[in-house]
């Protein structure tokens, strides 16, 4: 059956269809499936990730499901309110760390034409939690459920998996290869990847399409962004399977404690999270072989005890906004970053 005038789904014109599904018995509906979906391409080629055929540059924003008022539970209008600061912000994606998302936001995703990076529920772990049993069974339960389930959202440009996980060793490259090949048998049409945080360790480039790298020059260390991603860079393109394939970063960002002002710019105050959120991307958005970014995040988190690292608050505070939604010093500074970089 050929239908006529369809359209491409773009962030420019996010054109969507329903699909109306009916079981009969007779002339009798007993059960109907109602779906939504898109028209749409997405291919890596060479260097570069292709939407319809046009290259794609992210703009985005990593993303967690947390609200101080509902906690894991957000209600819709706390998805839309989110996505228009998303927006306002100049952001063109949002990366789903770490776990499948809500399927009312992909909807809102979908209908904005908002990209979506979404990943398995891993992340963080060691070889010997990797080992454990019941890691691979759970891992892929969750990665086959949301391919599932979501694919036909045209939102979802890309499947990602454990992230920051024990990519530097044989074991943890045969959990990547068996993940990876779960999600081809369940879909062909888009790209995969992992965010490494493995600096000249990783092993399992030559499994995604794309190479994505969490890294916090500035932050965790006084390498100069640029320099640490040109470093980085190279590496990957002599060392590594990785060569020749998109790259991107998917993290990147420093924390700053809302209300904290400093004139001598003192580490977790606004102004140092903005000069250094300025320096980050600037570098990242001027490498011209990065096809985009995502920072380390959208709004401040909480953290269970054992992850809190030394972080004020019991709080990942990395956001441009805290965690109700505030902005930091640094919005203003992203804004416009993401608008001139456009």
């Amino acid at each position: 059956m050929a239908f006529e005038g369809v359209r491409a789904w773009s962030p420019a014109e996010p054109a969507l269809y329903t699909a109306d599904a009916r079981l009969m018995k007779g002339e009798i509906a007993f059960d109907d499936l109602i779906d939504r979906f898109g028209f749409r391409e997405v291919a890596v080629e060479g260097q570069k990730i292709l939407l319809n055929g046009e290259p794609v540059r992210i703009r985005g924003v990593c993303r967690h499901e947390d609200h101080p008022q509902f906690g894991c539970a957000l209600p819709f209008s706390a998805m839309a309110a989110d996505l228009a600061i998303i927006r306002d912000l100049g952001a063109n994606s949002v990366r789903t760390a770490h776990y499948p998302n809500d399927e009312r936001f992909l909807d809102l995703c979908d209908e904005q034409g908002i990209l979506v990076w979404e990943e398995n529920h891993a992340r963080g772990l060691s070889l010997e939690q990797m080992q454990n049993p019941n890691f691979e069974r759970q891992a892929e339960q969750v990665t086959r459920e949301m391919v599932e389930q979501h694919c036909n959202h045209p939102s979802v440009y890309i499947w990602g998996i454990l992230n920051e996980c024990a990519s530097d060793s044989p074991f943890g490259k045969e959990c990547y290869k068996k993940q990876f090949a779960l999600i081809r048998s369940l879909d062909e049409s888009r790209p995969r990847s992992f965010a490494s945080c493995k600096f000249k360790t990783d092993i399992c480039f030559g499994l995604p399409e794309v190479v994505s790298y969490n890294i916090y020059p500035q932050w965790y260390h006084e390498t100069p962004a640029a320099e640490y991603l040109a470093d980085l860079y190279g590496w990957v393109q002599t060392q590594t399977e990785g060569a020749g394939k998109p790259f991107m970063i998917t993290e990147i960002g420093a924390g700053g404690i809302y209300g904290f002002r400093s004139a001598y710019g003192t580490k977790w105050s606004e102004e140092n999270q903005a000069k250094t959120l300025r320096e980050q991307l600037d570098a990242v958005l001027s490498f011209p072989d990065c096809v985009g970014v995502y920072i380390w995040q959208f709004c401040d988190i909480r953290v269970s005890e054992e992850w809190w690292g030394g972080r004020p608050r019991t709080m990942n505070n990395k956001g441009v906004t805290d965690e109700y939604r505030r902005p930091k010093l640094c919005y203003q500074a992203v804004k416009e970053i993401y608008k001139d970089k456009k």
